[in-house]
């Protein structure tokens, strides 16, 4: 009589080796033990999202590639870059203005400090000189005060030393030159303005400047010669002015 070789040693008739039944009557896991790798896996997934989501394999309608029977469309770079091609620049709503820094404030070392203010503003120097005008040039300046008590000490003030006469040009010039400078009486003056930090008798007010458009044409050609005002554009103008 031939023994029982049991449940659980089966032979492969193939190969001869012996087979686990639970094996060969679970086909799930039969199934788990042939799946690849999970690293396969990832890797098929992360290839098969590339190859979806890739420009290069986008439809034609939305391609990048330009049409080779058709010419490229170019920008010229004059379009871009600022025109800094002449020096004889005027902007439409431009203004100037005349600044004199008055004998105190040449004294006091003040004319760095005050260009400054301008400067930071954003406003262009056209004109500057170092003068030492005379008793009739600045009773021509200011004739519209000769009527006043203190127009005689106010034209031996103006006379104690040199003035730093200077154009500033840029939008609203005039009527912005006014604010930076201050009230003419300085303790009136608002702190910032070049009066309200330098300044503090209305008789050693350091600077003067245009009070109207008109005014600052006629100041203008008074203390500047023809050619002594420059026409220019600086290369900030297109970091400051939005549209000219």
């Amino acid at each position: 009589m031939a023994k029982d070789a049991g449940p659980h040693h089966n032979k492969d008739p193939a190969s001869g080796a012996e087979q686990d039944p639970d094996h060969q009557h679970n086909p799930i896991r039969r199934t788990t033990e042939n799946l690849p790798p999970p690293f396969f896996i990832l890797l098929f997934l992360l290839l098969a999202l590339y190859f979806l989501f890739s420009p290069s394999f986008s439809s034609p309608e939305t391609s990048v590639v330009p049409d080779s029977n058709s010419p490229l469309t170019t920008t010229p770079i004059s379009l871009i870059l600022p025109d800094s091609s002449s020096n004889n620049f005027t902007m439409s709503s431009t203004e100037q203005t005349f600044i004199a820094i008055k004998p105190d404030g040449v004294q006091r070392g003040l004319v760095g400090p005050i260009i400054s203010r301008f400067e930071n503003r954003g406003f262009k120097l056209a004109a500057i000189k170092l003068v030492s005008p005379s008793k009739e040039h600045l009773e021509t300046h200011y004739a519209d005060l000769s009527e006043k008590a203190f127009f005689p000490g106010l034209i031996k003030y103006m006379s104690s030393g040199p003035i730093c006469a200077m154009v500033w040009e840029g939008r609203d010039a005039v009527k912005t030159g006014r604010v930076i400078l201050g009230a003419t009486n300085p303790l009136a003056s608002a702190p910032g303005t070049i009066r309200g930090d330098f300044a503090i008798d209305v008789g050693r007010n350091v600077c003067h400047g245009s009070d109207s458009v008109e005014n600052a044409k006629k100041e203008i050609a008074l203390w500047f010669g023809e050619g002594e005002v420059l026409s220019w554009k600086s290369a900030q103008f297109d970091w400051i002015y939005e549209k000219a």
